[in-house]
């Protein structure tokens, strides 16, 4: 009689062919993403926000929040308002890689956004700048200097930091979502992790692997591909936004990115520096997409000593 130790892998192979291809891409990529953002977090030495879930915007029966965190014993301590990756369709802002930030004198704030698979593009922007005006309209309720903001994520969320810096004072980009709209949403600083800069380019220079995230992950963010949507794709793009007003920006990107080009960050720092505005790009050599290595010593002492040039503390 044949044992189920022998049947069992028959079965498996049944089912295996039964799981379509795009679903097969589609765990690929869950499994890829909880990889790399545990990699990230691993960086944060269980940092744990001060104040949780805070309420900057209500949109019907969605609830917008946010995670502060604060340095210990620094009054009005500089803010960092942090963006979550995941594609524009995954993530959180539970937890930071920017943790030891705080031992530094910088306050934290990581932000929710509505996600592609609730709302398309430019939702997310103006959730972002919603929270920014929130925390200039509050910031005084947790001794924050809000007069300078710098704005940081990574991946996806280093995209929209981007786009963010870049859109000061754009209507379109602005929204009208929360309460706080007399305040500004302009920030002063950005960092961008690895994320995308020109979506009207990004399919063109990206690998097999790469567009298997990427044509799926723009389809739900635009409700359609760059080519089909090319004023919306240009609109979410931020190298069609830059000019010489623009903030200091600093860009971080691995040269081993499979998922995210590293042309994206090299084409943003060709607008900054043809626009003569400051920027500065930190090619990760060896570095793919995210990991630990993004948030070690020496990178850290790279954002610190941006910071320190243009904010100090």
């Amino acid at each position: 009689m044949e044992s189920n130790s022998i049947r069992y892998p028959h079965r498996l192979l049944f089912l295996r062919e039964l799981i379509p291809i795009s679903m097969k891409r589609l765990i690929l990529w869950h499994l890829f993403s909880f990889l790399c953002f545990a990699l990230r977090d691993a960086a944060q030495g269980g940092t744990v926000p001060a104040i949780r879930n805070v309420k900057f915007a209500q949109i019907g029966e969605r609830t917008l929040e946010a995670d502060l965190y604060l340095p210990d014993r620094k009054s009005r301590p500089p803010l960092i308002v942090w963006i979550h990756g995941g594609a524009w369709r995954g993530g959180s802002k539970n937890g930071i890689p920017l943790g030891k930030l705080l031992d530094d004198g910088y306050a934290i704030c990581s932000v929710d956004y509505r996600l592609s698979t609730e709302a398309k593009f430019p939702t997310q922007i103006h959730d972002i700048k919603a929270a920014i005006r929130f925390l200039r309209a509050h910031g005084e309720e947790w001794h924050l200097a809000t007069a300078q903001i710098v704005v940081a994520g990574d991946s996806a969320g280093g995209h929209l930091a981007a786009l963010v810096g870049v859109s000061n004072g754009v209507m379109e980009l602005e929204g009208k979502v929360g309460e706080c709209r007399n305040q500004s949403s302009d920030v002063q600083g950005v960092i961008s992790f690895y994320g995308a800069a020109n979506l009207t380019t990004i399919l063109k220079q990206s690998t097999p692997h790469g567009l298997s995230v990427r044509i799926p992950a723009l389809d739900l963010l635009l409700g359609g591909q760059p080519e089909s949507l090319p004023e919306l794709a240009r609109l979410a793009s931020p190298v069609y936004h830059v000019d010489q007003h623009d903030p200091p920006l600093l860009l971080l990107h691995g040269d081993q990115d499979e998922q995210m080009p590293v042309n994206q960050s090299l084409e943003l720092f060709g607008a900054y520096k043809k626009a003569k505005a400051s920027v500065q790009l930190e090619i990760v050599h060896g570095a793919g997409h995210g990991g630990a290595m993004f948030y070690d010593d020496e990178r850290l002492q790279i954002v610190r000593k941006f910071l320190n040039q243009y904010f100090p503390n």
